[in-house]
């Protein structure tokens, strides 16, 4: 009786736990920066120039996952993030010099992300459950990724520790296989003959032309570039900061990993809430919660407790901004083309999350700090509360579906 009245919990199961490895491969990057930076001799822009190009590759990938994802399903989508994503890492172990790290912790690593992370994932959870679910799965999905990011990140500084950053990503990359196990029973929900014929003629570019006429959804795409922002340059080089202010490195891992514990909370319930609440409001809080929070670790003294108090206060705010995002994005224009129009958003996401890791690399580079772009960060979360105070949470729908009409 309990498979018939809830039979989408083994493909939510399924979905998160490809949720959950990708996001925590994604945030144990930073742990390398020093050691791979040092082994090869490279200055840490080297590195942050990677990754904050892996960001936007991750952004532009996600956009066109999601055209392909919404067209034939997003199984195919799926397993070829996997081999990006396994090859991309493998490559990043052998790189010797700025522009071989730039393709494959860049380039290759930022499509396996795109392919296999939360804009993909997420709304095909959302198309196999009950409407009333909706924001539950959201919620449990965004969760998953940041338990990936509690429970990975320790264990690849262990890794890094015992056997060295080499090995360590030639592990990470054999790793993904585990990724193909749980794409399989996804893959088995999508119709045997892909998709309907009367949306063959579908044109990706009016649906976009269409929704980027809603002020609202405009808003929503500019707003989320500031989350993108905080993310990126706090997981790549939070880290290092606390290295260069005298803690260890398990230290940074444990940051990281605190971030994550704290998140399954904040994401979960950011879902919750989006069920209940006006999902503007919601990330009115969020974002001006998360300035106060960066803005008080940075006045006051540095200490463990410091660390590990803005850990989890930041860990709670964290990805609880994708529920009611991807929820607006529902919400305007249902779910037909959510994975498309969520990977728009998305990208100006990757685009804050490019400026991040680049600004932070850049800036340190030239006044050994990372003050300026904290105090962006201050200025930015306030900034985003005031385009979402401005969101209008009605339904566009109708001037998406006359696109296949």
């Amino acid at each position: 009786m309990t498979n018939n009245i809830k039979p989408y919990l083994f493909l939510v199961l399924c979905g998160c736990s490809l949720v959950m490895l990708s996001f925590g491969y994604r945030a144990g990057f930073g742990l390398f920066m020093e050691p791979l930076s040092d082994a090869r001799g490279w200055g840490r822009e080297v590195l942050a120039t990677a990754f904050a190009v892996q960001n936007l590759v991750w952004g532009v990938c996600a956009l066109l996952a999601g055209g392909v994802a919404d067209r034939y399903g997003p199984s195919r989508v799926l397993y070829a993030g996997v081999i990006f994503y396994g090859f991309g890492m493998w490559g990043m172990a052998l790189s010797t010099n700025g522009l071989e790290v730039l393709s494959t912790a860049g380039l290759l690593v930022g499509a396996g992300i795109a392919g296999t992370s939360f804009g993909i994932v997420l709304p095909a959870l959302v198309k196999v459950v009950p409407k009333d679910k909706q924001g539950w799965v959201l919620g449990v999905g965004t969760a998953a990724g940041s338990f990936g990011q509690f429970a990975i990140v320790p264990l690849i500084q262990m890794l890094i520790s015992y056997v060295g950053w080499y090995q360590s990503l030639q592990f990470l990359s054999l790793s993904t296989v585990l990724m193909l196990g749980f794409i399989l029973p996804l893959a088995r929900t999508e119709p045997a003959g892909g998709i309907e014929k009367s949306d063959v003629s579908f044109s990706l570019v009016k649906v976009a032309s269409d929704a980027l006429k809603v002020p609202s959804y405009l808003l929503l795409v500019f707003g989320f570039y500031v989350c993108g922002f905080h993310l990126a340059f706090i997981t790549v080089h939070m880290p290092v900061y606390l290295a260069d202010i005298g803690f260890s490195a398990s230290v940074g891992a444990v940051s990281i990993s605190v971030i994550g514990l704290f998140n399954i909370f904040g994401a979960y319930y950011a879902g919750i809430f989006s069920d209940r609440a006006q999902m503007s409001r919601i990330l009115v809080i969020i974002y001006v919660a998360r300035a106060i929070v960066i803005s008080l670790f940075l006045i006051l003294p540095k200490s463990i407790v410091s660390v590990l108090v803005f850990s989890a206060l930041i860990g709670l705010l964290w990805l609880a901004t994708v529920p009611p995002t991807s929820g607006l994005v529902a919400k305007f224009f249902g779910t037909r083309y959510m994975t498309y129009l969520y990977g728009i958003v998305f990208f100006s996401h990757q685009v804050g999350s490019f400026t991040g890791v680049w600004l932070g690399g850049e800036l340190y580079q030239r006044f050994g700090n990372y003050d300026g772009v904290w105090i962006a960060g201050i200025l930015l979360g306030f900034m985003a509360a005031l385009l979402h105070f401005y969101i209008d949470e009605q339904s566009y729908e109708y001037k998406i579906s006359t696109t296949i009409s």
